[in-house]
């Protein structure tokens, strides 16, 4: 049926996981906005900037499970996604990749016109990181840079220019994402080991990756206090990071090197909540500073 092949590409995709990005996507457009119009974008500005990430999101992440499908079925833990197993073929993928990427295109060449001349370097990016954990275990860093293009593409694509400030998001972003990428790719320390892939964790160890993870993310709180002299903003974004920072505390509180078990809630939960929270208050932040 065809609910049922939506439900499993969905699944592949692991679309609720979009949470993630989009909220500092939406980070960059309303401050990129405010920052140098004084108001807040349209929702023809918003509208295509989501189609843009969904669509963009969608083709890396199936393009992810294409690349890596025959590794997927060979470690335990990725062993029942959809390709190894047969749910959905190498063409089905392929067509879902061509279509999240024309999406992708399209909505990006309704923006702005600095935003359609960087879209071969987002597409590069996008296809790129995927390889990179067969040779460096710099990856975590890598995908941190991918996830960055979201906010710092937003913020271009409503100003039409790219700014030491929307920079300094990217690098906030980028460092993040590694943190819980290094947490995440614990899991499957064994496996890389056998199978020569390439992580922090293969290459230091549990517990020097963790310490890793905890420095990138300390280093993640400094880039948001100092993104306050940068931007206009005030004690709402303040509130916002402090929480942002208990969050990022507790995430690493509840693992250890002998204790993964609430990884999945270390690195799904308290990363979607956190990337919600700063944008939550950013957001209250400009419309005090736009209406009140």
């Amino acid at each position: 049926m065809a609910s049922n092949k939506i439900k499993v590409f969905l699944e592949m995709i692991k679309f609720e996981h979009t949470l993630f990005a989009l909220p500092f996507a939406y980070l960059g457009m309303v401050l990129g906005s405010y920052e140098k119009f004084n108001h807040l974008p349209t929702w023809v500005q918003f509208f295509w900037i989501t189609l843009a990430m969904v669509g963009a999101r969608s083709a890396a992440m199936a393009l992810n499970r294409l690349i890596d499908n025959v590794v997927d079925g060979l470690n335990p833990r990725t062993k029942m996604r959809a390709i190894p197993q047969g749910q959905l073929s190498i063409k089905e993928t392929i067509i879902f990749v061509t279509v999240s990427l024309l999406v992708f295109i399209v909505a990006t060449l309704q923006l702005s016109p600095l935003a359609i001349k960087l879209l071969p370097i987002a597409l590069i990016v996008l296809v790129f990181y995927s390889y990179t954990k067969r040779f460096t275990w710099l990856c975590h860093f890598i995908l941190g840079g991918a996830i960055g293009l979201a906010p710092v593409g937003a913020w271009v694509a409503v100003t039409n220019e790219l700014s030491f400030a929307s920079v300094v998001l990217y690098i906030i972003v980028l460092l993040w994402t590694a943190g819980f990428d290094i947490i995440y790719a614990t899991q499957d320390i064994d496996f890389d080991r056998e199978y020569g892939l390439f992580s922090i964790p293969q290459r230091f160890g549990i517990k020097n990756a963790l310490i890793i993870a905890r420095i990138t993310h300390g280093v993640t709180v400094i880039g948001l206090i100092c993104f306050y002299f940068l931007v206009n903003v005030g004690i709402w974004y303040i509130i916002g990071i402090i929480i942002a920072n208990f969050i990022l505390h507790y995430e690493h509180s509840i693992i250890s090197p002998t204790d993964l078990s609430r990884l999945n809630t270390a690195f799904f939960t308290m990363n979607g909540v956190l990337s919600v929270i700063i944008f939550v208050f950013t957001f209250i932040d400009v419309l005090f500073k736009l209406y009140l």
